[in-house]
This record gives C-alpha cells, structure tokens and sequence, in this order.
C-alpha cells in the first residue's frame, strides 16, 4: 500500500489529468501506463549498458540505438515541457535503411514504444492500437516528473502504485468495471493454494487481479521456486493467462502483470464465449475468476460446446460452462458468480448446477453479503469452489454465510477490522474434518449430496441454514397495563416533586 507523499503525487497527477480534459479514468491510466512503459525501456537498456560496461563489451540487441538517444526517457526527461511534448509528438529524423535506400524518417517517443521489436514481441503486442492522448506540454512534463520518482527495481513498489490507480476506477464509477476487491481475490487465493506446477487462467481478466495475487501467493509461500530454472521457464511462459474482450482492459493487465514481476503473460483480446476461443479445451488446472453479470447473448456468437453444456443467453451460466471445458480433469476453478445461479428455476439454471454437483465435484459454496462490491453495485454473489472431474465426486458441500469482510458495506467501504469473517473462512477451509459437527444454526456447514439432489439442486444457503429462534417469555396484558398505569403515577408524583423544588 502506498501513503505519504507519493500517493499525494498521484492524487495530484490524476487530477491533473481530469482538468487538462481526460476525464475517462480507463483513458488516464492508459496514458500513465504508456509512460511508465517508456521508462521501463529505458531502465532496462540502462541496466544493459552498466552490466555490459563492467564486461568491457557491447549491448547485444540494444532497445535504442545510439541516434535513438532523445527518445530515451533519461534524456527527455530532462528537457523543458514544449521540447519533450515535440518528441512525444513532431519526434526526430533519422536515416534508416528502407527496401535497400538509405532514407529519413521521422520518429516520436510514443511511436518508438508502440513499435519496438518485431511484431511477436511482448512490447508490440500489448502496445497495439494504443494512441497518445495527451495534449498539452505542461501535463506530460508533469506526468513525467512524478513517475521519475518512481523505483521501477521496486516490483512492490510499482505494483502498489498501479494497484492504486487501478483502484481508482471504482471511485470513478464509470464504464461499469467490476472491478473485484483485492482482499476477496486473496481470499479465493489461499482457499485455492496455487502450486508452482499450475497452469492458471483468467477467462474475463480485465486488470488481472488474480493472476497478480497468484503472482504474490507464490512468492510468499514458494520463494524457493525462483531460483529452479525448469520453474522460471514455466512461470514465464505458460502459467499465467487470460482472455479479456476490451483492447484497453488488456493493455492495463498486461501492464499490471509487468509491473509485478510478470514479464510475458499469455494475454489474448478475444470473446472468451466465441468461436475464436473455441480451441482452449483441457488446458489449465486452475481458474480464477469474477466473470460479467452483464445479461444475455445471441445464441449464435457463443461457441456451440458451451451451449452444448448449458443453453442459455445469460453471461453468468455461458462462463461457469466455459471454465468447465477450459479445466484439466482434475482442474479446479473458484469464480464468483451472482447469487441467482444458486436458485435460478429456468431450466438452464438447473443444468448447471446439476452438472456441478452430479457430474463434477463441488466443495464449496460462500455467500457474501450484498455491500462487497460496492460504491458501483449492490448485487449479492456468492463464490463456487469445484473441481472438474467427468465423474462426480460430491460427496457433501460446505456452506459458509459471510457476513462481513472487513469493511462497512456501505457506499463508503471504510475499514472494520473488528468484523471481518474472511480469516474465519480460511481457517474453517483449511481444516473441513472439524466441520462435521456443526449444526444448521451456525455460520458454516455441510450439506450431503442427496439432500441438495431432493431439492432440486439448489445451492442457495437460505435452504438449508437453520434460524434458532430465542423463546420470550412477557407478562400477561393485564399485568403489563398496570404496570403502565404505575409507571404514570410515579412520572407525575415526579412532576409535584419537582414543582415543589423550583419554588424553594
């Protein structure tokens, strides 16, 4: 978390933003990402250049070349705020070689960023369709000046930072981004307990969240893994992944990802539920995920084997259809879902929970209540834990009734550290042979499968949480009326009292 002077900097900076006319807050941090990129270049050609200094030879493949040099960040930096805008902007004329002739082309910064490497680079990738909308030279000196603070080396830092601006998409209340609590992530997180041979997947990841916190989970509880070369090959390349449908969301992940240590995540712009998602089958053993509750879709743009599974419009079921096809056998998947998927009595609904429960394994089911994801919905969802298994397995689902995860569920979100059941829900997770004997009238429990089957598969925890009711005993009306007619007459030889006393 940051505080002090730096998180006023950037309170600062956002501000900035919104008065020099940028007021779309995916937009603002889409611009600060761009600059925090351009360092990051220049950060690692500089780290190139000590390391090949110290060895008395050259940089192999440098990132600029030596003409290149005022579009580096160590340069532009320094320049006055008309004299950087231009470079970000007019650019340089250089000569380079075109088709065989020697030719002049003129360069800016922002472009430089967007098209280094070749097309398959990690850089041009995620750098596609970006645009500069920065348009006043006193802004982006700015801009500049205050990320220069910043210690790119620091990857707690730096992901604390952009943690921080993308928090600030909730405040902002725009473009309905969901965006999910961290603390509920790292919740999902530790039940799910990530290992270092996992292959991960976010199927809507939109800030990717939880391949951050998946990140962070393995470097608190694996840290040895980072020094095994066949772990860091696998940790680059193939463990963290995820589909988003909007061209900005990617880029804001894929940064986040960066920023946290994660410097090649499989990152596709794609429709999770089309056809052109229709290849990832079997391919990860584990999901994380708090996919769109944005309503319904044609049959015809969903991939016909989710359909196959559960037919339906809705997004909500579409996802929970998709993650069971992208799972391993095997695979095992925590998604928070919206609390009508626990008793839904459409037909499709009914499907999927069977599927859940009959064909698949489900371990866990938690409600939580309807102020988690506010200021910008009021919505009450509930988490699934289950694992894919094409052969059943649920034996008896455990049930837990959050009440509180450690903020007001108001508007406001302020801290109740006093209440908060999230370390409960973890403690309780991690040691379910202690659970058996836990009545219907508490917090947490189990229910066997053949009961949730008798009722129709629901899944909701009001159908089957017990409410024990206090028996009170009161005083017959009669004894309750002459009370109140003695009560009257103390107040009013009170009264006499009183009156006597004021006119002493």
């Amino acid at each position: 978390m940051i505080t002090g002077q730096l998180k006023s900097d950037i309170d600062k900076l956002w501000e900035t933003f919104w008065t020099g006319g940028i007021a779309n807050p995916l937009t603002v941090i889409e611009q600060i990402t761009y600059l925090l990129f351009l360092k990051r270049l220049d950060e690692v050609q500089l780290s190139q250049e000590k390391n090949a200094n110290l060895l008395g030879v050259k940089v192999k493949n440098p990132m600029y070349k030596a003409d290149e040099t005022p579009l580096r960040w160590n340069h532009f930096k320094n320049k006055s705020p008309e004299v950087m805008f231009d470079l970000f902007t007019s650019g340089i004329e250089l000569e380079r070689t075109v088709d065989g002739n020697s030719k002049k082309v003129r360069i800016n910064a922002f472009e430089f960023m967007k098209n280094i490497g070749d097309d398959n680079s990690v850089f041009t990738r995620y750098m596609k369709g970006a645009t500069f909308l920065i348009g006043e030279s006193r802004l982006l000196d700015k801009a500049v000046q205050m990320l220069d603070k910043i210690n790119m080396d620091d990857r707690d830092t730096k992901g604390d930072i952009y943690e921080y601006l993308l928090s600030k998409i909730a405040s902002a209340g725009q473009n309905g981004q969901f965006r999910t609590p961290r603390h509920i992530i790292r919740m999902m997180v530790d039940m799910v307990q990530p290992t270092k041979e996992d292959t991960i997947c976010d199927p809507s990841a939109g800030s990717c969240g939880f391949l951050v916190s998946v990140d962070d989970y393995l470097r608190e509880n694996h840290s040895d893994a980072f020094h095994q070369k066949k772990f860091r090959e696998h940790y680059t390349t193939q463990m963290f992944n995820g589909t988003e449908n909007d061209a900005s969301m990617v880029r804001i992940g894929a940064m986040n990802l960066m920023l946290h240590g994660i410097e090649n995540p499989n990152l596709r712009k794609v429709d999770a539920l089309s056809e052109d998602n229709a290849h990832t089958k079997d391919a990860y053993s584990l999901i994380l995920a708090n996919p769109p509750f944005k309503g319904s879709l044609d049959y015809d743009v969903v991939e016909s084997s989710i359909l196959q599974m559960v037919k339906t419009k809705k997004t909500e079921l579409l996802f929970l259809g998709l993650m069971l096809r992208q799972l391993k056998v095997g695979g095992r998947a925590a998604v928070i879902v919206p609390d009508g998927i626990l008793f839904g009595s459409s037909k499709a609904h009914k499907k999927i929970r069977q599927e859940l429960v009959e064909n698949q394994q489900l371990q866990a089911v938690i409600s939580m209540p309807s102020g988690v994801f506010k200021p910008y919905a009021g919505v009450s969802t509930a988490i699934l834990f289950f694992t894919r298994t094409d052969s059943g397995g649920t034996d008896k689902v455990w049930f837990y009734d959050m009440k509180a995860d450690g903020y007001s569920l108001d508007d406001k979100r302020n801290p109740t550290e006093d209440k908060n059941d999230i370390p409960d829900i973890i403690q309780r997770w991690q040691n379910l042979d202690q659970e058996n004997n836990r009545t219907r009238t508490e917090q947490s429990f189990f229910v066997p499968f053949e009961e949730i089957k008798n009722e129709d598969w629901d899944l909701s925890i009001n159908r089957y949480k017990e409410i024990f009711y206090e028996e009170i005993e009161y005083d017959a009306s009669d004894v309750i009326i002459r009370n109140i007619k003695q009560m009257d007459k103390e107040r009013e030889q009170l009264f006499v009292d009183l009156e006597k006393m004021l006119e002493i």
